[in-house]
Order: C-alpha cells, then sequence, then structure tokens
C-alpha cells in the first residue's frame, strides 16, 4: 500500500498538458516540502473508470480543494469549475485513470495557475488521509528509510557535479535539494571543497525542487555564522507558519559572504530551486544568470481521491521575509538572462576576469588569461550560431 505522506522522491510520473512537474516528497521530509519538477516519465499503469467511481473521484476532488487549497477563494472556484464541469459531461467519456487525471489537472489549472496542482495515477493503492497531528507524529518505517537512502544514494544526494575550472572557479550542480538530514553529509563536503575557490557557480538549470531545509543548509555555507532569515512557509490547515534561517555552526567549511556567487537558472529551475535562487537573490547574495524559472511557490500535500489516484493540492505558501510575497505564477528573473546554454560560459567570465587582476606572475596569469579568452570564443561563438 502506497503512504501517500512517505512518498520518496522517485520522479513519480504525472500527465499534464501545460507543464511537466513530478511529485517528490522525501520519506524525512518535513511538512511542507516543496515539490520538483522535471520530464514527463512512463505513466503508471492504466485502469478503467467507472461513472461510480468518477462521481467519487470528482466529489472527492470538489471537496478536498475548499477544504486545503491554501487560498479559500481560489479553491471553492477550483472545486465549482470541476462540478460545473462534470455536470455539463466533460469527463463522462474518460474511462481511463491517465486521461480523467489529465483532464481535471487541466481544469484545476486553467483556474489557478498553481504550477505544483497535480491530479496523479499510483500505480500503488493509497493510504487514507491523516490529520496535520498524525502527519506529525507519523515516524517512517525502516523499509521506507532503506528505500528513500537508497534513492538519495543513486542521485549521489544530490549532487550531479562538482568541479574545478581555471582562475580557482569552483562548479556545483545541484540536481535536486534532497533530504537535509540523510543527504546533509555529502553536500556538506562539496561545499567544504569549494570553500578555498575565488568564486561559486551553482548550477540549478536542471534543479526541480525538494526540502526547503536542504535550501536553509546550503545557503548557510554562503554566509557569515549570524542567522539570516531566508525564507518562511505559511500553511492554512493549522494556520502556522514556519520560518527557515542559515544555521550558525555547519559541517566542513562556510564559503564565506564576500566571495562571488553565480546561480544559473532555466525554466526547469523549480519550487525549492527557486526559492534557493529568490533567497539569494533578494539578499543580494548571488548573481542569477539564465532564464527566468518555472515559477511554483506553493507547497503542499498529497490527497488521497480513490484507491489509486491522488491530488497533490498546495496548503502553503511561501512568504519572503524582505518582498512579502513570492514567485508563484512570475517565477524568479535573472540579474543576467541569456540562452540557458550560454549561462555557465556567462558566469565563468564573470568570475575569471576580476581573478585575473589580482595575478602579478606572468606563469599564472598567461594560462588564466587564455582561458578566459576560449571561454569568450566559444561564447561569441553561440551568440553567433543563435542569431542566424
Amino acid at each position: 500500500m502506497l503512504n501517500r505522506r512517505r512518498l520518496i522522491p522517485n520522479l513519480l510520473a504525472v500527465t499534464m498538458l501545460l507543464s511537466t512537474p513530478y511529485f517528490a516528497q522525501s520519506a524525512l521530509a518535513q511538512h511542507g516540502a516543496i515539490q520538483m519538477q522535471g520530464p514527463v516519465q512512463n505513466l503508471p499503469p492504466d485502469f478503467m473508470v467507472d461513472a461510480k467511481m468518477r462521481a467519487q473521484i470528482i466529489d472527492n476532488l470538489s471537496k478536498k480543494m475548499r477544504a486545503f487549497y491554501v487560498f479559500p477563494e481560489i479553491g471553492e472556484k477550483m472545486a465549482a469549475a470541476i462540478e460545473s464541469h462534470d455536470k455539463a459531461g466533460a469527463y463522462t467519456h474518460l474511462s481511463s485513470a491517465n486521461r480523467l487525471a489529465a483532464k481535471l489537472t487541466e481544469d484545476l489549472l486553467a483556474i489557478s495557475h498553481d504550477k505544483h496542482i497535480r491530479v496523479m495515477n499510483s500505480p500503488d493503492k493509497v493510504d487514507d488521509d491523516i490529520t496535520a497531528e498524525q502527519r506529525a507524529n507519523d515516524k517512517p518505517s525502516a523499509e521506507e528509510l532503506a528505500s528513500n537512502a537508497e534513492f538519495e544514494r543513486s542521485r549521489n544526494y544530490g549532487v550531479e557535479k562538482y568541479e574545478r575550472l581555471l582562475g580557482n572557479i569552483a562548479y556545483l550542480e545541484l540536481g535536486g535539494f534532497l533530504n537535509a538530514q540523510t543527504s546533509g553529509e555529502v553536500v556538506a563536503a562539496a561545499m567544504t571543497v569549494a570553500s578555498g575557490a575565488n568564486a561559486l557557480i551553482i548550477d540549478l538549470c536542471r534543479n526541480g525542487g525538494g526540502d526547503p531545509a536542504m535550501v536553509a543548509l546550503i545557503c548557510s555555507y554562503l554566509f557569515d555564522p549570524e542567522p539570516v532569515h531566508l525564507n518562511d512557509l505559511y500553511f492554512r490547515e493549522s494556520n502556522q507558519t514556519r520560518q527557515f534561517w542559515t544555521h550558525a555552526v555547519v559541517p566542513g567549511k562556510r564559503f564565506g559572504k564576500d566571495k562571488p556567487v553565480y546561480v544559473l537558472t532555466s525554466e526547469r529551475t523549480f519550487s525549492a530551486a527557486e526559492e534557493f535562487s529568490y533567497n539569494l537573490k533578494n539578499l543580494k547574495r548571488a548573481t542569477l544568470i539564465g532564464a527566468t524559472t518555472g515559477g511554483g511557490a506553493n507547497p503542499g500535500d498529497s490527497y488521497k481521491l480513490a484507491d489509486h489516484l491522488t491530488v497533490f493540492i498546495p496548503n502553503g505558501r511561501a512568504i519572503s521575509p524582505i518582498t512579502k510575497t513570492n514567485w508563484e505564477g512570475t517565477g524568479v528573473t535573472p540579474h543576467i538572462a541569456v540562452p540557458v546554454d550560454q549561462a555557465l560560459l556567462t558566469a565563468q567570465l564573470l568570475a575569471m576576469k576580476p581573478v585575473l587582476d589580482t595575478i602579478k606572475e606572468d606563469w599564472r596569469k598567461q594560462p588564466l588569461q587564455r582561458a578566459i579568452d576560449d571561454v569568450q570564443s566559444k561564447l561569441n561563438a553561440m551568440k553567433t550560431k543563435a542569431k542566424n
């Protein structure tokens, strides 16, 4: 049986017409984990939906949208729209669970434009919903812990690549913000290795999000020990707000607050990866390079519609302590907008040129100048090709 609160980030495929996020909630992630986004994978095995089941699904969906969606007035509009479409016969011909899930998602998005909302077909039987209090006391089983550990190991704990570029520039590609408690050791090691670099490039172009606690952990390496307020998450169900701050103590070494940081973004940069970008942009701690991000800022939970069908409902919202709002629907706009394939080269030039000015010895200066010229040549070629 599938415990909907303990889904590991297994890139569970969902069908979607406008965008293609996948659901990911770590077995150890705290309530309010931010969903991930990525390419469509193979859909779960389809099953037939009869009239009775379809009526149950639509009734449950309407009730849960009214009860849990973070903005009650929009939740009411979504529920009313689904009910209106149903009365008009819009779903009568949909006997496939995958097709019904896709259509319901499309109709919900037409009202809310909330990119986290998904109706999803599950290959396993779904557990019944639990309350926020039950969720707080719910502990993962040994089997779930083992499954989560294996998944995180297979993703190298979110660290896709680390490289030292010429000019002592650290390049770190993060494929996801996995659970801070179980993946933090590897991330801490990567940040410690990067601590001696002259500049740091963090590539989030393929990062679909994950755990906000991991966002706070990585941000902590870019500031001094004095805690910095990063973000808040408000939840409708509990009417509570959870704050996220940088850590006063971190494992390993900090990169520090004075050296330059560049964050690469794309349309696929989503959810928690957007929070990371948004935090650093508002705190003037990083230069963002690339494309405007996907625009999903509302965390939430998965709710049961039928034995093999769930809906992910955003029941919370991010609130920046600086802007008092978030990136929902708009995405995070980079400081330097360039095509995604030019983002890394652009960041390299920005990072290497100041280093060149600090070097006095010709034997050190010449190879770095050649590297700068090479990167500039490649970037110019890309720009020329893009124009033609």
